[in-house]
């Protein structure tokens, strides 16, 4: 059997897609940490492009960037598929877990920016969740997914735990508001209480002084 290694970081929930994607399909791995700040020659020979992490090392092949690895895992191994049998869910699926990828961004924006520009991330980010509560989650849906997780809930997986740090952090409140989010904030609940995403969340604490460090460092580095 070819072995299987991930090259990662420990609070980056780009990381935590991959690793969750193995652990729903019962894969066992070699978890490798990346030091960015150096970035290995492992990580060089395996991501020459980029230069990032995830990086899912399957025998010697390379797979690259967490949603690509997530279905590479899908269509390896079929145990527990993320993705539907159904050609028109598998594309709604795509389609949504792309929509997240393309908008997440502004998020992003809302943790390392400060003033208007984070102004006009908070707007965007707000958009962003309304489509995906009005849109994405079925009424009835336990998870994106139905009952079971699929694609669209490791894609969407980050605001489960990071959101929550990133709001504390900030001051702002965005996903955390039951009145105008309540198909989402039940899908967290849900989502969290799955044992597999509640064995392989990082620690709340070391995260929040992390990302609390990191976003003092690039606010500092900004113009």
């Amino acid at each position: 059997m070819e072995t299987v290694k991930l090259i990662g970081t420990p609070f980056s929930f780009f990381t935590y897609r991959v690793i969750w994607a193995l652990k729903l399909k019962g894969i066992n791995f070699e978890y490798i940490d990346e030091d960015m700040s150096r970035k290995s020659p492992l990580l060089m020979k395996y991501n020459p492009i980029h230069k990032k992490v995830p990086v899912l090392i399957h025998g010697d092949k390379p797979v690259c960037e967490s949603m690509v690895i997530v279905e590479y895992i899908d269509e390896t191994w079929q145990l527990n598929p993320l993705l539907s049998a159904d050609p028109y869910d598998r594309a709604m699926a795509r389609f949504w877990a792309k929509y997240i990828e393309e908008k997440s961004n502004s998020t992003w924006n809302v943790f390392c920016s400060s003033g208007e520009k984070q102004q006009n991330a908070i707007k965007e980010s707000l958009e962003m969740l309304k489509t995906i509560e009005e849109n994405a989650l079925g009424e009835n849906n336990k998870l994106f997914g139905g009952e079971n997780i699929g694609l669209v809930d490791i894609a969407f997986g980050g605001f489960a735990h990071w959101m929550d740090i990133i709001e504390e952090i900030v001051g702002v409140k965005l996903l955390d508001d039951p009145h105008n989010f309540p198909r989402l904030n039940t899908w967290i609940k849900n989502f969290k209480q799955v044992q597999v995403i509640k064995d392989n969340l990082p620690n709340r604490d070391e995260m929040f002084m992390y990302m609390k460090n990191a976003r003092e460092k690039m606010l500092l580095a900004s113009p």
